[in-house]
């Protein structure tokens, strides 16, 4: 397992109006292409296991986009000993997502803050075949099962939204959408929250889902 305190985080600021309200996949292919495309040697040809990205926060309409804002930040998380490749890579880079481009400038290094309380925007598990009065105690089963797994103590619950309904969320990957909640973890020791904000929880990693941020951060910072 890796060292928890061995990575870094990158935030950059964003050239660019709006982005569709559910990026994940997308944000996610377009980064692939232009690792395709790149000329440097030392690049994989897809996003490694050891890249964490997150979705990139901003004002949503209501009609499915958000608009960019002097807080939007594309962030990523990465190990120590590659935070130059990824700051290169990054660094001036220009995103199509679905046909909505941004420029990734002005990037900055930062050590990742523990927290004892972290939250994520979406947290996703297999679900399908769940009965959907069940799901939200399968999820949260699946979460405390997951913190296990990685060693982590710590107590999860699935937030109200605005309305004060569970806080359920969808992301779209191939056409296909994925069901999952936004979730809280409290009470976490100093080393339980960097190595929850390094491995993340449930599937979907790639595509933004299962960050987790300090809660001291807006809600919808990830």
């Amino acid at each position: 397992m890796t060292d928890q305190c061995s990575f870094l985080e990158l935030h950059y600021s964003l050239r660019g109006r709006t982005l569709p309200a559910d990026h994940g996949y997308a944000l996610y292919s377009a980064i692939k292409q232009q690792l395709q495309k790149s000329p440097q040697p030392n690049l994989p040809s897809d996003i490694p296991s050891d890249l964490r990205l997150s979705s990139i926060p901003g004002i949503p309409n209501g009609e499915g986009i958000v608009y960019l804002n002097r807080a939007s930040r594309f962030r990523i998380r990465c190990l120590s000993d590659r935070v130059q490749v990824w700051y290169r890579f990054f660094q001036n880079q220009v995103l199509d997502i679905q046909g909505h481009l941004i420029r990734l400038v002005q990037p900055r290094i930062a050590l990742p803050k523990p927290s004892q309380t972290l939250a994520s925007r979406l947290v996703t598990f297999k679900l399908e075949t769940i009965d959907h009065l069940e799901v939200p105690e399968y999820f949260l089963k699946s979460c405390q099962k997951a913190l296990s797994d990685l060693g982590i103590k710590g107590t999860a619950f699935i937030p109200s939204d605005p309305n004060g309904n569970l806080a359920r969320r969808t992301i779209q990957v191939k056409g296909k959408k994925v069901v999952g909640y936004r979730l809280v973890v409290e009470d976490l020791s100093a080393a339980d929250s960097l190595k929850l904000q390094w491995h993340g929880l449930g599937g979907r990693q790639h595509f933004g889902c299962g960050w987790f941020y300090p809660v001291k951060e807006s809600l919808d910072a990830a």
